[in-house]
């Protein structure tokens, strides 16, 4: 198992412009619809560059899930508004997620509202994730402080070895892990076999 390496993700995001003939951040706005409900929260920083927000977002797809990307899915939002009306309507995303996946990337460390919404998302008791995109190969994340505590995803081949499919891991918990989207469905961690 492989953690998700910025040349990866940025790969899958050129995949996407060139299928779309698209910029990334059109990309990102044609997608977002106008659904209610979403499989996965994804919390990121303002400083994400949208080319890798747009391959993180492309990868959950391929594994069939639904994303809400804030100020795509919902272009009035600012991540610079600490207001009260964005407090609103992201708690109301947030209850309206199956999931949560933090994009713990180089850029995360400088956002405000990505502890929030971590925070919010656990007392749900919900599936709540680390999605590590490293800048080189690493096959494990440890994980910085309190993001220690959840699971954090990867990727490997399915057991056919005919696709690479993300998969839910928790290294503290005794190596357990499910794949990806069935984690996001509730499906419970298990040990490896």
């Amino acid at each position: 198992m492989a953690l998700l390496t910025e040349d990866a993700v940025l790969k899958r995001a050129d995949r996407e412009t060139k299928a779309l003939q698209k910029s990334v951040k059109a990309a990102l706005q044609e997608s977002a619809g106008p659904d209610d409900t979403f499989d996965v929260f994804l919390s990121h920083s303002s400083a994400e560059p949208e080319k890798l927000l747009l391959g993180v977002k492309g990868l959950l797809e391929d594994e069939g899930l639904s994303v809400y990307v804030d100020r795509y899915s919902d272009s009035q939002l600012s991540p610079a508004d600490a207001t009260v009306e964005t407090a609103a309507l992201l708690r109301k995303r947030l209850r309206a997620s199956r999931s949560l996946l933090y994009v713990y990337s180089r850029h995360s460390t400088t956002s405000r509202w990505m502890p929030w919404e971590l925070g919010f998302f656990d007392g749900m008791k919900r599936p709540l994730g680390v999605l590590p995109v490293v800048q080189s190969r690493r096959s494990a994340f440890e994980g910085e402080e309190y993001l220690g505590l959840y699971p954090y995803v990867d990727q490997a081949e399915a057991s056919n070895g005919a696709s690479v499919l993300l998969w839910a891991n928790h290294a503290r918990q005794g190596n357990t892990y499910a794949e990806l989207r069935k984690w996001v469905g509730g499906a419970p961690l298990k040990a490896h076999t």
